[in-house]
């Protein structure tokens, strides 16, 4: 466990106090919590370890020492370590562990807002006890521990984006404390892909213009900064430099339940000439809406009045995130042509739900989109059709399609479902 101890007078004992919970290799964790006879074993989670296909959702510690990682084809993790135990993932075990998790929290605090279903902010700055912060983020961890035999790492920080950068600092079972006055020590000389909210294409942006760590970062200019990325990059540069004034919020998991757009068309109509680019110009406003608050979607929703008033929606659950105007067009004009009676039509709507911010989204993937990233690369499907004609043992070393995914979006269904109990 690795702590840093709080002196008199600085940021932590003067302000906010953040903690961020993570829990560490959540969905391996809870297995061997179920089954005690996994313990110093290599673990993975993963798609379908019978016919060895899929992609390594998670694995414990024990697997990633012989090379085991997180999206691994599943024949891959088992060349790096043949005594690899793999299971599939069992949602409703982890939703329930999970309950338990949080409501751990919210004996401390009514602050807590949950990120995912593994890992959540914590506000204890007017916390009542007689604990100071760092016995308090001790008293959670060793209570999760001994209670529900499940590991966490905690970040403490005087805000949000130094919180989840601490609790990353030190796994498994790492408390860590990161002062603003610590940053340019402990946090400017990580790469720039570590920084919480830069993914792999604004990490490959801001090395064009010589950015390599979150210390270039911090020190660019930041109108260069924002000329590069808009006003993300301000953001960034703002955090980059310890700056972070969000508040931890309860009910963040009710915002952007949707983005819609609906337009009542100059006529009833039937003619698909006026009705396609209708769907095509509202699908433009919601991208350019969820663009402008920096969401993605799981969901899309049409929405069809015909000219005796009546309405009907259909949805789609989707099988990855999506924010692009085609992305959106095209499933609703596939609901459109699904479900269109060929009445006369008054109004269309397009909306877009179930919304992630960005940034979560990144550190969000659950087993279906893992499985969709690896479905994703190009060989798999010309592999699985040779293998048809040929027999399963025709590749030795290369990976075969894997299965649909499990269509779940189990972590912001679980999220919503406890929020209203």
């Amino acid at each position: 466990m690795l702590l840093f101890f709080c002196e008199e007078g600085d940021d932590l004992a003067k302000g906010r106090v953040i903690f961020h919970v993570d829990m560490n290799s959540f969905y391996a964790s809870v297995e061997m919590a179920y089954r005690p006879d996994l313990k110093g074993k290599p673990v993975a989670i993963a798609g379908d370890p019978e016919k060895r296909k899929g992609i390594v959702v998670t694995s414990n510690y024990e697997a990633r020492s012989y090379g085991v990682k997180t999206t691994m084809p599943l024949w891959q993790a088992y060349d790096h370590c043949p005594q690899l135990i793999a299971l599939k993932p069992n949602f409703p075990r982890y939703r329930e562990a999970s309950k338990q998790i949080f409501s751990v929290l919210e004996s401390i605090t009514p602050y807590v807002q949950p990120i995912s279903i593994d890992e959540g902010y914590v506000d204890v700055t007017d916390y009542k006890g007689d604990l100071t912060p760092l016995e308090l983020a001790k008293w959670i961890q060793e209570t999760l521990l001994s209670e529900l035999d499940l590991p966490c790492s905690i970040g403490v920080a005087p805000n949000k984006f130094l919180a989840k950068m601490a609790s990353d600092m030190q796994k498994p079972l790492g408390i860590t404390v990161l002062r603003k006055r610590e940053i340019e020590q402990k946090l400017w000389p990580l790469p720039i892909e570590e920084m919480y909210g830069v993914g792999r294409k604004t990490a490959d942006k801001l090395k064009q213009i010589d950015i390599k760590t979150i210390g270039d970062l911090a020190t660019k200019n930041v109108l260069t900064i924002k000329n590069l990325l808009g006003v993300n990059g301000e953001r960034l540069h703002m955090r980059a430099n310890g700056h972070d004034n969000r508040e931890v919020d309860p009910e963040a998991i009710h915002d952007f339940k949707s983005i819609g757009n609906s337009q009542t068309l100059p006529f009833d109509t039937t003619d698909m000439n006026d009705i396609q680019p209708m769907i095509k110009q509202l699908s433009r406003r919601v991208a350019e809406r969820m663009h402008a608050k920096q969401v993605v979607a799981e969901n899309v929703q049409l929405m069809i009045r015909y000219s005796d008033h009546k309405t009907i929606t259909r949805s789609r659950q989707l099988r990855d995130f999506v924010e692009h105007e085609t992305q959106l067009e095209q499933v609703a004009l596939d609901l459109f042509h699904a479900h269109w009676n060929e009445d006369p039509i008054r109004l269309l709507g397009v909306t877009a739900q179930h919304l992630t911010h960005k940034e979560e989204a990144g550190k969000q993937l659950d087993l279906f989109s893992y499985e969709e990233e690896a479905k994703k690369e190009p060989l798999y499907q010309a592999i699985e059709q040779i293998e048809d004609k040929y027999g399963k043992e025709t590749f030795v070393k290369l990976n075969s399609q894997p299965e649909p995914p499990v269509r779940t979006s189990f972590q912001k269904d679980f999220l919503s479902q406890r929020r209203q109990q």
